[in-house]
């Protein structure tokens, strides 16, 4: 379902398959037989509209806009500051309004519930939670002071009194009530339909596909018949080959429940809850098993719409549901033409995938879910790369049977998903443990069997065999100790005299430090708290500088009303284009037919290098970009050509058509490794020293080397490229609208493209940027489109392709050595970075660069020496993301800090302690640094955390529990701030001022969600002193500010703010003459004096740039203008049996001056630092040995969920900090945060340091990034991963 046909376009299209909730609508839909309405969210990228005859679909225009009425959630996430780039905001705004619509006042668990289904890149979460929780009827502060105060509210502990501080970013005051009585009704034609209209078979006829809608069983059956391979669609999540009855009903019988087989999964979920609530514990285990696993399969969304059958019928590895299904002897009701029978469930998995128990003609009608029985215990379990939202990496269902009265085995039943292409059951083990006692002697002799029966086939998806083994014996283990604990309660209800178990007095249940692993890690609303130095109260109440200013286009984005380019109206004759990318990572073109793909329905044209007016490359660095492939491809994603059609599906379809033969060419290079070995680098090779280090090195007490890999991320905007080209009709000119950090880049490629043959100059490309997201460099062949068919041509690319021609952040392997003494002091240290620059250099080299000059973090380091080697490989070029190379640099250095207290005893904090720049000191580049701020912030970090008290309270906790352990780690940082380059930090500014006293504003920097637009106004609003509403921002366009840099950096404010601020200076020294005259005059007074005296009201402004330069030869220079300092300290616990983790505690101190705008900068530390979270703890990309990235969407690539923000989340900014080389003492805030993901990093390497410190392992051990689940299992040996280890070593 889309709707761009009908310019709807407030619900985003970003991934096509239901995993981000950017496209979430509510459907409305009425029963006549109850009278009552129901509405549920679904995904619009996966409903057919063929679906949704006599349903209503709103939609978040249909929910409230600036036109008509703003409605409450819309105003509240706007107004709470829950929107950066507001990609994700329509989605988000329509999962919270459909959960009003059923819940007027929710608990926080159906709020968190709600947007488990929806992704957010920018902002953390935070602000879209406190929106949230205005809604919510509890309270959702924890009240653990003795006052009744939340444990977070520190303003009477930890403030001074003299400074103004505050609290808050928002005030409910000024929200509108929420009432239910003024929502839309549900359309009365559709309820008269659906009582008087008689139900009829619908059919409807696509270019390729007919959809049938049958009323009865009968019907369906008979078309069964006539179309045996045609899937059966209910909600169409996945769509199986396989069909299931479309009735909906559940019976609760004497021997269990009946559901039918098209109940969506949300409805099971309230079935199994009521039915829970209203029956015996005892009868209950199957329900509470299934129930478990509801609970995180998939978000709202998906389960509103996922039928329970279809579920079931796929047979699919990754349903979470099937295991523990078979496992409890669920039977399956089927039907065909004049045939009823059941059959067990666990039949349609016995012999793989090829299982044909099911017949084609068959209808899955319904399940029967049974009671447990006194003695029977059922559990299930799931391990996945997130906790909420994602496919399972293993997944598992088991049942135990005890004979009455004892703890021997009368049955048993193990059935393991995610492990092979279908649900697999452990038959022969089960028939083996029959009759034993459940025991330790058992459960060894469980998992070994199991592990033998089990046979996992190699990775074919870049997945660890051993992690899943692993993972299947720790079930094992989990269910043993569920089911022993369980026996051990069940015993005490006996009689100490009986006979009937071998000890029942003294049965062993578990020891007690091993109880917390059975209970899960849940989700829980967040409690958090902001602080931020309040404005002086000399300050205007018009000033809104210092002041938490709601982003300019926040209710724009609430209300869907933010146009992006994808959002802009078709054009007449408008074209789309899809790119064919190579399927091969280094080859020859022998040659490209594009014949069956001419022949498509709509195909214009497909274009090829031969296309190409010009050159076929442009020029970023001293290397060329390609265009079009030509005679070879170097990465699996490089475009080889593309077509153009009428349509975006009719150009994908043709796309696919698309066939090019190649011929392999050695070596291919994927690796950093294979890069060394092959000696394949990028020049030039960057190194930098400082004092004498190889005399160091023998004068200190102590030598440590070691080695870690920093994995790849990738940007996933939400937005993906974008990019519309329209011709003007005149003169060769074209608009393009572009989603870019660079506009004025954009028409120099173009100009390659064009001018050597065309004669077309810069001035025939304005180049517009509509809201964009995070960094990310365009790649563009648009234009050559424009300019053969003469027609505008927009092109979206599917998340899909975006992952797979884009690069992302670079892969990172560091080699160190460091030096040290007794006490912590570091002395030396050499080191040596390859970093994965992809096919061509794009910004890699200077990637490069600033990773050797931030190599130092926040130590002063007397000896030290770096490399840095750029590696040519096989893979997209890797460019600019968040950071630029600072969050592996320093990754690797916080790495061998906790090296060097490992070895030494001492904790790691006392080693950066020690080891921090603590005076007025020159960097290893010769740059002067005052840490007096990096100090204030460790020391308030260490304060405001408690530190000190809660190490205590986790190494109390870790001799408590055996199997869960917690961790904590302050980490502090210094983020040097510049570009290097003085001419890339100049920025141009353009203000008019009419006649009615209104004020235009545009600027040459970007909005991407950092609220550079809003500062902006701010800015001119001071400047000016008039009030912001005054004042309007003009997109950014090539046509009004030309030449301009590009927004990185996290330069924006500091540049732009300075060309705004010098045009407004010149203007109101225009008008000082008209003022001092009319000193008591208004300002549209002035502005009309003004007019009458032609006094030009317009003005330009300008900001050279920064005085930054790097010397690389003598390896000196001052290369950033200051320094941007803070600390983060974050607590979290881990799972040892799974690797899983929960984010407990994060508290971040951070020096940003004195802020522009609290709410917009916060929102970035924290946005950034969920961002690094991410890269650090769970955004892993996996290729292929061939190069083809398996990781290409939300199924696969996983980025942090509202389920992976820290329970507690405290942001300060420290206060009374004063920068005088930026606007208004302010400081660039965009990137700094993200770095301070690695905190907790660092307390899962504190958790599984606790681990290894209980089970007498080596000490010294090695953890990359990002530090997943699989990471976290492997270095928590124990019994079951030497079980894995001997196996492999047996089958050798």
């Amino acid at each position: 379902m889309t709707t761009f046909s009908v310019c709807l376009t407030g619900t985003k299209y970003g991934c096509g398959g239901g995993g981000c909730g950017a496209c979430t609508v509510m459907i409305s839909t009425y029963e006549p037989a109850s009278k009552k309405i129901r509405h549920y969210s679904a995904n619009a990228c996966l409903l057919p509209i063929c679906s949704l005859y006599g349903a209503a679909v709103t939609t978040v225009e249909g929910v409230g806009s600036t036109k008509t009425r703003i409605h409450p959630v819309q105003e509240r996430l706007a107004k709470c500051h829950g929107s950066q780039c507001g990609f994700c905001t329509p989605g988000m705004v329509m999962s919270i309004y459909t959960l009003l619509r059923n819940h007027p006042e929710p608990t926080s668990e159906q709020m968190i519930a709600a947007l488990a289904g929806n992704l957010c890149r920018c902002t953390g979460y935070r602000p879209i939670l406190d929106a949230c929780k205005t809604f919510c009827k509890e309270s959702i502060c924890c009240q653990r002071k003795a006052n009744g105060k939340c444990c977070l509210d520190q303003e009477d502990d930890l403030f001074d009194n003299k400074e103004k501080v505050s609290t808050s970013l928002f005030s409910t005051d000024e929200f509108q009530p929420l009432d239910p009585t003024q929502e839309l009704i549900f359309p009365p034609e559709l309820m008269r339909m659906a009582e008087n209209q008689p139900k009829r078979t619908l059919v409807f006829h696509g270019e390729r596909v007919t959809w049938i809608s049958p009323v009865s069983l009968d019907e369906l059956l008979d078309l069964k018949i006539a179309h045996p391979k045609a899937p059966l669609v209910v909600g169409n999540t996945g769509v199986g080959n396989k069909a299931m009855h479309t009735l909906h009903f559940h019976n609760l019988l004497v021997t269990g429940l009946t559901l039918g087989a098209a109940c969506s999964l949300s409805l099971v979920k309230d079935i199994l809850t009521n039915a829970i609530a209203e029956f015996p514990e005892e009868k209950t285990r199957v329900f509470c098993a299934v129930l478990q696993q509801l609970r995180t399969l998939g978000g709202e969304q998906i389960r509103n719409v996922a039928s329970f059958g279809g579920n079931i019928i796929s047979r699919k590895s990754t349903s979470d549901l099937n295991p523990v299904l078979a496992a409890s002897n669920c039977m399956l009701n089927l039907a065909s033409r004049g045939q009823k029978r059941q059959i067990p469930m666990s039949d349609i998995f016995a012999d793989g995938v090829g299982n044909n128990t099911i017949t084609p003609e068959e209808v899955l009608v319904s399940i029967h879910i049974p009671y447990s029985r006194k003695g029977e215990y059922v559990a299930a379990f799931r391990q996945a790369p997130r906790r909420e939202n994602a496919l399972p990496i293993t997944n598992a269902g088991m049942r135990v049977l005890f004979e009455e009265g004892t703890d021997i085995i009368k049955d048993l039943s193990i059935f393991y998903g995610g492990a092979v292409l279908t649900t697999v059951c452990a038959k022969q083990t089960c028939q083996t443990l029959t009759g034993r006692h459940w025991n330790e002697q058992m459960l060894d002799e469980a998992c070994r069997l199991v592990l033998k029966e089990i046979a996992l086939p190699g990775s074919t998806d870049g997945e660890n065999v051993d992690y899943k083994k692993t993972l299947m014996v720790s079930f094992f283990y989990r269910f043993f100790l569920e089911v022993s604990q369980s026996l051990k309660t069940m015993v005490n209800y006996f009689s100490c005299n009986s006979l009937t178990f071998q000890d029942p007095c003294h049965f062993p249940g578990i020891p007690m430090e091993y109880g917390s692993v059975l209970k899960d890690f849940k989700t829980r609303m967040p409690q958090s708290i902001q602080i931020y130095q309040d404005v002086g109260p000399s300050q205007s109440p018009q000033d809104p500088v210092g002041r938490p200013v709601m982003h300019q286009s926040g209710i724009k984005h609430a209300t869907g009303e933010a146009v992006y380019i994808d959002d802009l109206p078709p054009v007449d004759g408008e074209l789309f284009l899809a790119a064919v990318t190579s399927s091969r990572a280094h080859a020859k073109i022998v040659s490209i037919d594009t014949s069956e793909a001419l022949k498509g329905a709509g195909v214009f044209d497909v274009i090829t290098v031969h296309d190409v007016p010009a050159a076929n490359e442009f020029y970023f660095s001293d290397d060329p970009e390609i265009i079009f492939a030509r005679n070879e491809v170097i990465c699996v994603g490089q475009i080889v050509c593309a077509v153009v059609a009428d349509s975006d599906v009719h150009a994908k379809q043709a796309a696919a058509k698309v066939k090019i033969e190649y011929e392999m060419l050695e070596p291919v290079i994927l690796t950093i490794e294979e890069a060394i070995k092959h000696n394949s680098f990028f020049e030039p090779k960057r190194k930098l020293e400082q004092g004498n280090v190889e005399e160091a090195f023998e004068t200190v007490d102590n030598i440590i080397e070691g080695e870690i890999c920093i994995g790849g991320q990738k940007h996933f905007y939400m937005e993906t490229q974008s990019m519309l080209a329209v011709p003007k009709g005149e003169d060769e000119e074209m608009d393009l609208y572009v989603s870019t950090q660079h506009p004025a880049i954009i028409q120099v490629m173009l100009l390659h493209l064009s001018y050597f043959s065309t004669g077309i100059r810069s001035n025939q490309f304005p180049t517009e940027s509509e809201p964009t997201e995070d960094l990310v460099k365009s790649k563009s062949c648009r234009g050559d489109c424009y300019s053969i068919t003469s027609r505008a041509v927009r092109l979206i690319l599917s998340r899909e392709d975006d992952m797979v021609i884009t690069g992302g952040r670079h892969p990172f392997i560091a080699k160190y050595k460091v030096g040290f003494m007794n006490d912590g002091r570091i002395t030396a240290v050499d080191a040596k970075y390859y970093v994965n620059g992809g096919c061509t250099p794009d910004e890699s080299v200077l990637v490069a660069e600033v990773s050797l000059l931030k190599i130092d973090n926040a130590y002063k380091i007397p000896n030290l020496r770096c490399w840095a080697y750029v590696c040519k490989t096989n893979l997209p070029s890797n460019t600019a993301f968040r950071g630029f190379g600072f969050p592996q640099s320093g990754l690797v250095t916080e790495t061998w800090i906790t090296d060097v207290a490992d070895k030494t005893g001492l904790s790691p904090e006392k080693i950066r302690e020690i080891n921090m720049y603590k005076k007025n000191e020159q960097t290893h580049f010769k740059q002067k640094l005052d840490p007096q701020n990096l100090i204030r912030c460790w020391n308030e970090c260490m304060e405001k955390s408690a530190y000190c008290s809660r190490r205590t309270a986790i190494n109390e906790f870790n001799k408590q529990n055996y199997w869960k352990k917690r961790g904590i780690a302050i980490v502090p940082m210094k983020f040097p701030f510049g570009v290097s380059t003085p001419y890339l930090s100049q920025a141009a500014a353009l203000v008019h001022i009419y006649t009615d006293g209104s004020v235009l504003l545009t600027h040459g920097g970007i909005e991407m969600g950092q609220g550079i637009h809003t500062k902006m106004i701010q800015v001119a609003s001071r400047e000016l002193n008039i009030p912001m509403s005054s004042i309007h921002f003009c997109e950014t366009s090539t046509t009004t500010v030309p030449n301009a840099c590009a927004s990185i950096g996290s330069a924006g404010t500091d540049v732009n703010g300075m060309a705004v601020k010098d045009a407004c200076q010149t203007l109101l020294k225009r008008l000082q003459p008209i003022i001092k005259k009319n000193p008591t005059g208004t300002w549209n007074d002035w502005i009309k004096e003004a007019f009458k005296q032609s006094v030009s009201l317009s003005a330009t402004g300008y900001f050279r740039g920064y005085n930054e330069y790097m010397d690389w030869e003598k390896g000196e220079g001052h290369p950033f203008t200051y320094f941007i300092f803070g600390a983060a300290c974050s607590e979290v616990e881990i799972n040892c049996l799974t690797g899983d983790h929960k984010n407990l505690r994060t508290d971040i101190i951070m020096d940003i001056g004195c802020s522009i705008n609290p709410a917009v900068d916060i929102g970035q530390i924290e946005g950034a630092f969920v961002q690094g979270i991410g890269l650090y703890t769970m955004e892993e990309l996996k290729y292929s040995s061939e190069g083809v990235l398996y990781t290409r969407g939300p199924d696969q690539y996983k980025i942090p969920a509202v389920c992976d923000i820290p329970e507690q989340f405290s942001v300060s900014l420290l206060s009374s900090s004063q920068n005088p080389y930026a606007i208004y003492a302010s400081k660039g805030i965009g990137e700094a945060g993200f770095f301070l993901g690695c905190s907790v990093f660092f307390a899962l390497r504190d958790a599984v340091t606790s681990v290894r410190n209980e089970r007498g392992l080596k000490k010294t051990f090695a953890l990359n990034s990002p530090l997943t689940a699989e990471q976290i299992r492997a270095n928590c040996a124990d019994a079951f991963t030497e079980m894995v280890r001997e196996g492999e070593e047996g089958s050798v």
